[in-house]
């Protein structure tokens, strides 16, 4: 859904912008002097229609959805990197 709205509401409603915008994935048009001038929308949507991930990015978060590999905490992370530095850096 897209709404229209003044760059003073803008200003003055933002937050409450931001909150429909993520919770109910709003879209709003800001407009001055009756001439749009900006859309506000939210990441996700932002990403999925002007920045979609390649293919090769797409399987691979399939791939760690799949194995629970999508939920590592960034320190297991971390872990993980610095054991597969270490291999390479003293190959067994």
């Amino acid at each position: 859904m897209t709404n229209v709205v003044s760059a003073l509401t803008a200003r003055t409603q933002f937050g409450q912008i931001l909150k429909r915008v993520s919770g109910k994935n709003e879209r709003f048009v800001v407009g001055r002097r009756g001439e749009p001038q900006a859309v506000i929308m939210g990441i996700k949507e932002y990403l999925d229609c002007f920045a979609p991930a390649p293919e090769e990015l797409r399987a691979m978060q399939a791939t760690a959805k799949r194995t629970g590999r999508s939920k590592l905490t960034m320190r297991e992370v971390n872990v993980i990197i610095a054991k597969a530095r270490r291999q390479q850096e003293f190959p067994t």
